[in-house]
């Protein structure tokens, strides 16, 4: 047996002791050549070798099957390659152009608009708060209002922002933008969503880079101040990252080292002048933001990436609205193909560009091979036929080095910003409902524009039958597929030593559609405000105005939870708590205690105080931080010991976001 390929996984073994980002650029170019070579090596085996032809059945099912993992491995390998190139990380280049543009006589006015239909009032004045208190005085407030709402007029007014609402409501957000920049005139405009926050400096930090007169908008990633409804449903907050993260920290950066920078449709600042010179915000397109982005870069205007971040918004809170967002921009880029301004149209799009814009297409279309692979183990029980011919000394000798490379690789290569196969087992909820969508969009069916609810209230928990039925089904179906392994000797040799393969693909299977349903079950919400994880030292006083020193482990904007050195005499009134010279003492009252901990609830709050409260919870700058993936092995383990125990989320069990403690 060749020993050289799993000799080889030393490589990326000591590639991972130093990070990616601070590793020199020919380790990351060496693993990607690496991984080419197994994924090559592999395919030409799968291909000449690994092939069952004996029957028509068997042969159409191991076309099949070469065909889905083909795709998805080469389909792997195209991001890998994008980051051959070096991308820039501007971060370091902020202070110096921030003290450029301050130093200079050029102050732009900015017009932020902050485009809203039907969000809460509670979320959306989050954003205007935060809107209207950006350090940098010369902006104004434009909120959009495609709701008509009275109460939302009243709120504009009352943080003095401009309100708009069009007569007619068409082409969506995208219509909703463009009516805005009519009635507005400022040289640079910034756009959030309605439950965005930007922190503070947002606009101090991004406005030197538009001091290029080239530079026609600037993206910022997004980051969430809730859990994913995965990560949330899970009780994983801990140990898993977002999708985000990934697109923020890795596939983002590299599409800038390409100049092929995506629009996020948020958290951006943009020159009028370059929007206004593609005709404003493309209209037809369900992903006006990517598609615009497009038209930019078409008419030569430079998009720049800076990888910091400066705003949070709000996660989708159930995991029926978090897949109906993902078919909605599964939707919104393959339309994209479609149309003249997408990345197949004509223009001026460099090879490495349209390809960088393309991968992103490609991302959607992965799902298809995903379902195959989903259904493919049934064949091993139920109909009797192996699809792939291999035994078990060349799984180790071809199967096992690839797929340990990419274990050890991707999470380095990502920068910590999502693991290899925690990231693949919980996505397997989406597969089913993204590959419908695929279906249903190159059949000609491109769903409309469609608002995520937020701050959503349950009293009750519920699972979403539309994804739960398909995956009870898959489930079923595994294990008939596994009895019939288990129980059936098989009676050919291709059965014999295909049978260890069967076996575990059924198990990792099994597990991963249990995972899924686990993550279907959205468990009671009565309080919609999300919590932050806090670690702070403060000061409770009493009735008798005495103060107890204690520590606050959780902050939210209707409470706090925290602990003290030994608990409280239940006689005690608590009246207030303090923490921070920022914010005046806060009125509180008990909750619950257990132990040393004590959770509190905010008594009524003053406009003004709750506007202190949310600009100190979340316009702090550099509030949030840029986690890193826990070892793959750790999570894991985390994960199986919560797949029986629904996670409880009173206080003291609360989900919890991370925050950077205060300077």
């Amino acid at each position: 047996m060749n020993w050289l390929p799993l000799m080889l996984l030393a490589w990326p073994l000591w590639l991972r002791q130093q990070p990616e980002q601070q590793s020199p650029i020919w380790k990351r170019r060496s693993l990607i050549v690496l991984i080419s070579l197994l994924t090559a090596r592999y395919l030409h085996w799968r291909i000449t070798s690994s092939l069952n032809l004996s029957t028509h059945l068997s042969t159409g099912l191991s076309l099949l099957l070469l065909t889905a993992e083909a795709w998805l491995l080469l389909s792997g390998l195209l991001p890998l390659w994008l980051a051959w190139r070096r991308f820039p990380d501007r971060r370091s280049t902020i202070d110096q152009l921030k003290k450029q543009w301050q130093s200079s006589d050029w102050r732009p006015m900015v017009d932020i608009l902050v485009p809203t239909y039907g969000e809460p009032l509670e979320v959306l004045e989050r954003s205007l708060i935060a809107c209207c208190h950006q350090n940098y005085p010369n902006h104004c407030v434009w909120v959009l209002d495609d709701s008509g709402r009275d109460e939302v007029r009243e709120l504009a007014l009352r943080h003095g922002c401009h309100y708009r609402h069009r007569p007619t409501r068409i082409h969506a957000k995208a219509g909703n933008l463009n009516d805005g920049l009519q009635h507005c005139s400022g040289e640079l405009l910034a756009v959030f969503d309605a439950d965005f926050i930007p922190q503070r400096d947002f606009l101090e930090c991004c406005i030197g880079f538009l001091q290029d007169p080239s530079v026609g908008l600037l993206q910022t990633p997004q980051t969430f101040i809730n859990a994913d409804p995965v990560m949330r449903n899970l009780g994983m907050e801990r140990w898993l990252l977002p999708d985000e993260e990934s697109f923020y920290r890795w596939i983002e950066p590299v599409r800038d080292g390409w100049g092929a920078v995506v629009c996020a449709g948020t958290a951006f600042l943009a020159r009028r002048s370059a929007i206004n010179s593609v005709g404003g915000f493309k209209e037809q397109a369900i992903s006006e933001d990517f598609v615009t982005g497009l038209r930019l870069r078409r008419k030569g205007w430079k998009l720049l990436y800076l990888q910091q971040k400066l705003s949070a918004g709000l996660a989708a809170e159930t995991m029926a609205d978090f897949v109906r967002q993902r078919q909605r921009w599964a939707n919104g880029t393959l339309q994209s193909l479609r149309l003249s301004d997408g990345p197949l149209g004509p223009g001026e799009l460099r090879f490495g560009e349209r390809m960088a814009y393309l991968e992103g297409v490609v991302h959607w279309f992965n799902n298809m091979p995903r379902l195959v692979l989903m259904l493919m183990p049934l064949s091993y029980g139920l109909l009797g036929t192996v699809p792939i011919l291999i035994s078990n000394s060349e799984a180790l000798r071809l199967l096992l080095p690839l797929w340990a490379s990419l274990l050890l690789s991707i999470g380095w290569i990502n920068r910590g910003s999502r693991t290899a196969l925690l990231s693949e087992l919980t996505g397997w909820v989406l597969t089913v409902p993204l590959t419908l969508t695929v279906f249903t969009n190159l059949m000609g069916h491109i769903g409309g524009f469609r608002v995520t609810p937020k701050h959503q209230k349950r009293n009750r928990g519920s699972f979403s039958l539309v994804l739960v039925i398909p995956l009870l089904a898959l489930l079923l179906l595994n294990l008939v597929n596994l009895l019939g392994l288990v129980t059936t000797t098989p009676m050919d040799s291709e059965m014999l030593d295909s049978r260890p393969l069967g076996l575990t693909w059924a198990v990792i299977n099994l597990l991963s559609l249990w995972i899924a349903l686990r993550a279907c079950w959205d468990p009671p919400a009565r309080d919609p405000a999300p919590w932050q994880a806090a670690c702070l030292p403060a000061e409770l006083e009493d009735s008798d105005g005495q103060r107890r020193p204690c520590r606050i482990t959780a902050l939210s904007e209707s409470g706090a939870e925290l602990e003290l050195a030994t608990p409280l005499p239940a006689e005690l009134k608590i009246t207030q708590l303090r923490w921070t010279a920022d914010l005046s003492p806060l009125p509180v009252i008990w909750e619950r205690t257990q132990g040393n901990r004590l959770a509190l609830r905010w008594q009524e709050l003053s406009d003004q105080t709750r506007q202190q409260l949310i600009l100190w919870l979340f316009c702090r700058p550099g509030c949030w931080p840029e986690r890193q993936a826990p070892p793959e092995w750790r999570a894991l383990i985390a994960l199986i010991s919560r797949l029986i125990i629904l996670p409880s989320r009173r206080p003291f069990h609360r989900c919890l976001m991370p925050q950077t403690p205060p300077q």
